[in-house]
């Protein structure tokens, strides 16, 4: 299992000079490779290689960073193909898409970059590191992380790190490469709902509610639209310095309540079941004040979440189908759209049965994930 641990360099002025300057050497290397890529149609790493590589090394880079700026533009137009077969660009002719494909991918002056084990290397035990520059090698760069990053990256980093510059502020991304838990044969499931008046409901009753996080996602969003009229100075600098401020508490919030199911679970020796809910923006049809708040749930980043911190400690994780299990009796299975009187309220029309409704969405989708492993492991063991 892959995971990406951050830590924050502090760099003395002069290094901070030098990091800066190679990320803007890399950067326009790319820019050009990408130019060339674009005009010659040549987007794989090895054809592109042939056309690209001693112009980028003349630009004063050496052999590794070359290959990598090389990759890193390779692997850009990789995932732009990818989005657009995947309809992320919009379907085909229309004006998104066609400004995407119609021009070379470019990259910002301070976009990242990768380096390897011959690039960069890493002192643990004085928390620096040395890494290649354009004006030579930089040494005794110090880092800093929590003792959980440390130790992680101390035990299991692998491969490449990214260098990043955010608001002036240097970090490696380093990955780490941890071996498998195996996973622990479940006995049940314990349900998973996600949405957007409670962000996790689970089988079990508990509702991780999102009026709080809807609450700062309004006042931001209210605050930003007062400080974009205004476009003064220093409103400017308050938007930039607000930025990221949702996002984080967003993440912090999905992050405990990942760890509350994820520790829940393993308690009971139960597996988790998630609803797919891939497309749903394109699915979903919503007024036009509801929009907003669908576009901002960040339900796929919540089931990430869940999914690599369940892999950590050997739970079952399984994704079903949603469809019609907020309409479904999870005591007689009867199925009525006037089964939800309300948002919050589920009472079945044939049995009678009451429940909120978001729990009884989730023990629906706890049945559907018992049913789907036993499925899945009968072909296996068929197999």
């Amino acid at each position: 299992m892959k995971l990406v641990v951050q830590v924050r360099l502090l760099p003395t002025a002069e290094q901070a000079a030098a990091l800066e300057a190679t990320l803007r050497a890399c950067n326009d290397a790319a820019n050009f490779a990408s130019v060339t890529a674009f005009t010659t149609g040549d987007r794989r790493e090895y054809a592109l290689r042939k056309h690209t590589y001693r112009e980028v090394k003349a630009r004063g880079l050496g052999a590794q960073p070359a290959q990598h700026v090389i990759k890193k533009v390779a692997d850009a137009y990789t995932t732009l193909k990818a989005n657009a077969r995947a309809g992320n660009l919009g379907p085909q002719g229309c004006a998104r898409r066609a400004r995407a494909e119609s021009k070379p991918v470019t990259f910002r002056a301070d976009a990242a970059q990768p380096f390897d084990d011959r690039c960069l290397s890493w002192d643990h035990t004085g928390h620096t590191v040395s890494i290649w520059t354009t004006t030579g090698r930089l040494k005794n760069v110090a880092f800093v992380g929590s003792l959980d990053q440390l130790k992680m990256l101390a035990l299991y980093r692998k491969g490449e790190s990214d260098l990043v510059c955010r608001d002036g502020m240097w970090f490696l991304y380093a990955t780490c490469e941890i071996s498998d838990v195996p996973v622990t044969e479940p006995d049940g499931f314990v349900g998973v709902d996600l949405g957007i008046a409670n962000i996790a409901t689970t089988s079990d009753g508990a509702r991780h509610c999102g009026k709080g996080l809807n609450a700062v996602r309004h006042r931001n969003r209210e605050l930003r639209r007062r400080l974009q009229a205004k476009a003064t100075k220093s409103a400017k600098r308050l938007l930039k310095k607000r930025r990221r401020r949702e996002a984080r508490f967003a993440a912090d919030t999905n992050h405990r309540i990942a760890k509350r199911i994820v520790t829940e679970a393993e308690r009971t020796g139960r597996g988790i079941a998630l609803e797919d809910l891939g497309g749903i923006r394109d699915r979903v049809r919503l007024r036009k004040p509801q929009r907003v708040t669908l576009h901002s749930w960040s339900f796929h980043q919540l089931g990430s979440f869940i999914a690599y911190k369940a892999a950590r400690h050997g739970v079952a994780v399984i994704h079903v189908d949603p469809a019609y299990t907020s309409q479904a009796c999870s005591a007689c299975g009867h199925v009525d759209k006037a089964n939800r009187p309300s948002q919050a309220t589920f009472s079945c029309t044939s049995c009678g049965f009451a429940e909120h409704a978001d729990v009884n969405a989730a023990r629906n989708i706890a049945s559907r994930g018992a049913a789907g492993w036993a499925v899945s492991h009968a072909a296996d063991d068929a197999a």
